[in-house]
This record gives structure tokens, C-alpha cells and sequence, in this order.
């Protein structure tokens, strides 16, 4: 889930082709949420309580953000709640939920659609064993997420920060008995860079007085995105550093490259050896460096492949369907949940709103307009953490999209005093990653193993992780 560039105005019309039927099939208001007590391809009772629903969160364009709440496994009334985001451009958050902390997988199998869905199983490394967690579809786009009238989907970083925070008084308002409950602010990637500014909007509420009175007590940020050059950046040291680029593109990189200038260096010899770098660079599975590289499973506008062209015509049912990985491919996951959210029983049962989403994709590509305009999200990290609200910073090491060390280097930045060394942490007596404590209740750990999205490569490690810190253990 690599950071999205800013896209032009004049692709708005381009959404004009089914939004504006919207008007036609969705009623105008709030549904109450919907009990999920059994899904698609999940054999028996659900063993958690699921709740969905929708949330009005700009009623001038009438768009509405979707949700997936699932209460703790533990004791939902005393553990803490956690509202989670996901990364971009526009991506599910169902893929938080079946790829990285929820408690259901899907069964990597053959699958050949027959009439069914794709089969579901219990995930037992789910973070819902420490905590109740709120998914959002967010921005406007993203998942289940819809906007009536087209212009509602012209948003950014600032304007859908500050849509969560509209959602979160509105959820909090339907279900006040949680508020009581430790709160916390996450997400991971490009959600990462938004999420301490959500949890700085939500403190500022909580100084002005404003209800409902938010039990916030801090936010954690998985391989995050800054916006920061660091983040591009040390992907150079990254590279060199696990063998995949020589001492000697190092080192002709190091001198002639300005710091700041990697992409765009006027200078030739910059330029020649950026271009031999991003050669290697795209010989690797980026998201964990260790897996094998497949495409991308996501439809991209107008592709043409022979992959996409095969599945289309076995299938009859996508407009915009994926292409189809080999199964020992880590995203063949990712293909599966085409079938599963985009087949109408799915739909009914998460009480999708009819006409409201003609056809769920995992994540966009732009072809929804978005403002990238926190150019840095480092101010709101330091801000937070000042304030004494808890924070945990964590990385995959094996990730070549945000390497652990341009997070561990913006980290240092913040010049916090260290309470707690660098160590190893553990799990059944092995090492399961390195952590380092500053003042300020900051906590920057690594996961051994981990890719871009951690708990989808490492769960139990990661598991282990998110229960000692949010329950205010050390790792």
C-alpha cells in the first residue's frame, strides 16, 4: 500500500457514470447498524460479535462512511477500544480485517466460481484478543464508503481526518457505553501518516470539552508513512544493506546524490545511478523482500492483460476483476476477497445499502481525487507524545516500501531522552524483534520477519506485541 500523489480535479466527471444513480437507490437516512451473526463462507456461528453500519459524515454531498466493529474477545466492557485505518490509495479496510489483525482468513485454496464464496476460517492471532476494534472504510471511496453526489469524494488528508473525527462523535453518540473504555488511534502505511493527526483533532476536543468526552489515550502506527523524504530515502541504506545493490551503487549514490534529490537530481551521475537502483529496486517483492514477487491485485483502469481478459470470461460477474495470482503468491488472498465482497448474499448480510456501490475493490488507483496535504506528519508525533499520550511506532524489517530504518531514524529525530535501551524483545524464548523506550511514553519496536503490513507476514509476533503494549506491559 505505497503513498498516492495528489490527483487533478478533472477527474471528477469520471465518477459521474454511476454516483449520480446513487440518488435513485439509497435512502437518505441513517440505517441502524446491523447484527452480523454468520458470514459467507464461515461455517457455523460467527465466534465474536460483528457489528456493521454506515455513518454520515458530509451531509451537504451525503456521504457516508461504512464500518465493521468487532467487540473484544476478552472483556469488551474493561479492554481497550481501538479505531483502525488502513492504507491507500482508498484501500478496504477489510483488508486489516482478513489480511492483518481481524479474526478471519481466508482458506488459501483453489477457487472456481460454482455459486459459492470463498471459505472463511478462524484466525486465532487476531488483535481482538487484547481489544475491540472499530475497521472504517475511510476516505470516502474506500471500501463499502459512498458518496451521493461525486463531489463528495474530493477529499484529502486534512478533510478525511476530519470526516473520522465527525464519525467518531456520531458512533460514540449511538454507543455510549464504550466511552468509558482506554481509546486508541492506528493504522498502518499510508494511514499511518494520518492517524496522529486524527488522534491530535480528537485530543483538541477533549481540552475544548467538546461530548461526547473521548477516553483517548494514544495511537500506534505500523511501517508509517511521513511524508517525509526519509521515508523514499532509506530505502538506498535498506537496499544496500540486505545485499540487494553493491558497495559500489552505494557509494556512487551517497556522493553524488543531494539529500532531498534522489528522484529528480539534476546531476547525471545521480541520475544514472538512481535509474540502476530502481532496476534492482523492481526485482523485489517490496512489501517483504524474502517473498516471491507477484503483480499486484488490484484492477487498474483500462488494463488489457491476458490475465485479466481469461478471468472475465470465466467469471461474467467483475467489471473491474483482478488478475489472478499463483496460489503460492501472498496476495492470493487478496484476489479471494473480489468474490467474497462482491457477491450479493455477502452484500446482504453486511447490510450493504442497495445502489450504493456498484462494484468493491480493494483498493483504488487513481481514479478518485485526493489531496495529499499533510506534507509531514512529524509535528503531530511530537505534539502527542509531549502531551503524554501514549504511542507505539512499530516496523516489519523485511519491508522495502517504509524501512525500518528512515522510521527509526524520524523516531531519534524527535530527540526524546531514552528510558529504555535498545533490546531485544521476546516470545517462547526467542527474540521476536528490537525495541528501544523513550521518554514521553514513546515505544519503537521492529517485528523479526515482518513485511509492510507486519501482522499479515508475523501474526503471532505481532499479536504478542499490540497485547503487552496496550495493556501497559513492557515488550
Amino acid at each position: 500500500m505505497e503513498a498516492r500523489a495528489p490527483l487533478p480535479l478533472v477527474l471528477l466527471p469520471l465518477l459521474c457514470f454511476f454516483p449520480a444513480l446513487l440518488h435513485r437507490f439509497v435512502v437518505s437516512t441513517e440505517a441502524a447498524p446491523t447484527l452480523v451473526t454468520s458470514l459467507p463462507g464461515f461455517a457455523g456461528v460467527l465466534p465474536f460479535r460483528l457489528e456493521t453500519g454506515y455513518v454520515t459524515v458530509d451531509e451537504e454531498n451525503g456521504a457516508e462512511l461504512f464500518y465493521y466493529f468487532i467487540e473484544s474477545e476478552g472483556d469488551p466492557r474493561r479492554d481497550p477500544l481501538v479505531l483502525w485505518l488502513t492504507g491507500g490509495d482508498r484501500c478496504a479496510v477489510l483488508s486489516a480485517l482478513f489480511f492483518e489483525i481481524g479474526p478471519l482468513k481466508f482458506i488459501i485454496e483453489p477457487y472456481n466460481q460454482n455459486g459459492t464464496v470463498p471459505r472463511l476460517r478462524y484466525h486465532p492471532y487476531s488483535w481482538t484478543k487484547a481489544a475491540s476494534i472499530l475497521f472504517v472504510d475511510s476516505p470516502v471511496g474506500a471500501g463499502f464508503s459512498f458518496s451521493r453526489n461525486p463531489k463528495g469524494y474530493d477529499v484529502g488528508d486534512v478533510s478525511s481526518s476530519l470526516q473520522l473525527n465527525k464519525f467518531l462523535a456520531k458512533w460514540f453518540a449511538e454507543h455510549p457505553d464504550y466511552l468509558a473504555n482506554p481509546f486508541y488511534v492506528g493504522g498502518d502505511s499510508y494511514a499511518g501518516k494520518l492517524v496522529p493527526f486524527v488522534a491530535q483533532k480528537i485530543s483538541e476536543d477533549i481540552e475544548a470539552g467538546l461530548s461526547p468526552l473521548i477516553n483517548l489515550k494514544g495511537y500506534l502506527v505500523g511501517n508509517p508513512i511521513t511524508g517525509e523524504r526519509v521515508d523514499a530515502e532509506s530505502r538506498v541504506p535498506f537496499l544496500h544493506g540486505t545485499g540487494i545493490i553493491s558497495d559500489q551503487l552505494y557509494e556512487t549514490i551517497k556522493e553524488h546524490c543531494p539529500a532531498g534529490d534522489y528522484d529528480n537530481s539534476k546531476n547525471v551521475l545521480c541520475a544514472q545511478a538512481m535509474e540502476k537502483f530502481n532496476q534492482f529496486y523492481n526485482q523485489i517483492n517490496k512489501p517483504h523482500i524474502l517473498y516471491k514477487k507477484c503483480f499486484y491485485v488490484s484492477p487498474r483502469p483500462n488494463g488489457r492483460t491476458t490475465e485479466r481478459k481469461i478471468l472475465k470470461e470465466e467469471t461474467g460477474v467483475l467489471k473491474s476483476p483482478p488478475p489472478r495470482p499463483s496460489m503460492d503468491c501472498q496476495n492470493y488472498g487478496n484476489y479471494l476477497s473480489y468474490f467474497w465482497a462482491n457477491n450479493n448474499i455477502t452484500r446482504k448480510t453486511l447490510g450493504i445499502k442497495q445502489g450504493s456501490k456498484e462494484e468493491w475493490v480493494r483498493c483504488h488507483n487513481r481514479d478518485l481525487p485526493y489531496s495529499s496535504d499533510i506534507k509531514s506528519s512529524i509535528k503531530y508525533h511530537r505534539n502527542m507524545t509531549t502531551k503524554g499520550y501514549r504511542a507505539l511506532v512499530y516496523s516489519g524489517d523485511h519491508d522495502a516500501v517504509i524501512p525500518f530504518l528512515g522510521t527509526q531514524s524520524w523516531v531519534r529525530s524527535l530527540n526524546f531522552l531514552i528510558v529504555d535501551e535498545w533490546r531485544a524483545w521476546h516470545l517462547d524464548g526467542q527474540s521476536a524483534g528490537f525495541t528501544i523506550t523513550y521518554t514521553n511514553n514513546l515505544t519503537y519496536a521492529t517485528i523479526k520477519g515482518g513485511g509492510h503490513t507486519a501482522p499479515e507476514y508475523q501474526p503471532e509476533r505481532c499479536l504478542s506485541m499490540f497485547s503487552h503494549w496496550i495493556s501497559g506491559k513492557p515488550l
